[in-house]
């Protein structure tokens, strides 16, 4: 037809997702944030329409001048944005520049807050991606970190008329490349440390016990890094934890926190972290590790603290991510 609108076609899509930022560290945008996020039937499993009301009623009354208090910490005030954010756009833009295929677009997405999926995937077609390859930056598999992610590019597929093919890149929490990165960036902080670590605690962000009791695999994936790394780098003990719990309930054990009071009192009072689940350091490791953890760490009789930058956007990480991605678009 004449007046057929111009369609953009051949393109493959590359779309990184990563947990996801407050636009800033306002009350409401930070309040905005956790209610996507607490909202999750994956994240929190519960029945849902109590939970909406304790949610509602209290948690965000209370909870985001507590977590705006923790992100103003750790804000990049010259970029105006969360570290999250900033190493999710760079990751972006430098595996863009490894790539360099001019049929492939690559973009990111957040699961909660902006770029939302949706969007990022509408983008993506319009741009002619019929095929489109999601990669989780999440290394260990849990049904509320890389399930809902894949939730969420489903929701958005279904109410597109045009589909793109589909392909979610898995877990890697045994990728070669993965774990020679980790063991380089640990490697790389101890020889700039003027002091040997007693141990070295390898922090991944925990999930409720009852997730793990129904089959969620995520603890044995964390295990399985940590025994990887363990076998490249046997020159210090390593001990595996788990952070970042909320609300009454058991989560997996040992507890980072806990671990951290306890560890001088045991005679270690040099103490390295690594947080090698998190591709991006986010107020996870900035603020509850970096500032909280090593606080009450030294509160409690610590000498030396110090921690391993996540993988971010340096070299190694990069080289990764291409790797995985080659898999899915060199097969063509």
């Amino acid at each position: 037809m004449k007046d057929h609108p111009k369609v953009n076609y051949g393109k493959t899509g590359v779309l990184l997702v990563n947990l996801g930022t407050p636009d800033s560290t306002s009350w409401w945008d930070v309040r905005k944030y956790l209610k996507e996020f607490l909202s999750d039937k994956r994240v929190i499993e519960v029945n849902f329409f109590l939970w909406q009301i304790i949610l509602n009623l209290f948690i965000l009354t209370f909870r985001p001048s507590k977590t705006a208090k923790a992100y103003k910490e750790i804000w990049m005030k010259k970029e105006n944005m969360s570290p999250l954010r900033y190493y999710t756009e760079m990751q972006t833009k430098k595996l863009k520049e490894k790539i360099k295929n001019e049929e492939i677009i690559i973009d990111h997405a957040m699961r909660y807050g902006n770029p939302s999926i949706k969007n990022t995937i509408l983008n993506l077609q319009k741009n002619g991606c019929e095929e489109l390859i999601v990669l989780p930056l999440y290394p260990q598999y849990a049904a509320a970190t890389t399930a809902t992610v894949c939730d969420e590019v489903y929701r958005s597929l279904m109410k597109m008329r045009w589909q793109p093919s589909l392909q979610i890149i898995p877990h890697y929490e045994s990728e070669p490349l993965y774990i020679d990165a980790l063991v380089k960036s640990i490697n790389k902080k101890i020889s700039e440390l003027n002091w040997k670590p007693d141990l070295i605690v390898a922090s991944y962000h925990g999930i409720p016990k009852k997730y793990f009791d129904k089959g969620d695999p995520y603890h044995c994936y964390c295990q399985k890094t940590s025994r990887l790394i363990i076998e490249k780098f046997n020159t210090i003990p390593i001990q595996t934890t788990f952070q970042s719990r909320f609300g009454p309930q058991e989560w997996l054990q040992p507890y980072t926190d806990k671990t951290l009071e306890n560890l001088p009192k045991e005679g270690k009072k040099n103490i390295l972290v690594v947080c090698p689940g998190f591709s991006s350091d986010c107020v996870e490791t900035l603020e509850e590790i970096a500032i909280q953890g090593k606080n009450s760490f030294f509160k409690n009789g610590g000498k030396n603290f110090d921690i391993v930058p996540c993988l971010n956007d340096n070299e190694d990480h990069i080289n990764l991510l291409k790797h995985l991605v080659d898999r899915y678009t060199l097969k063509k």
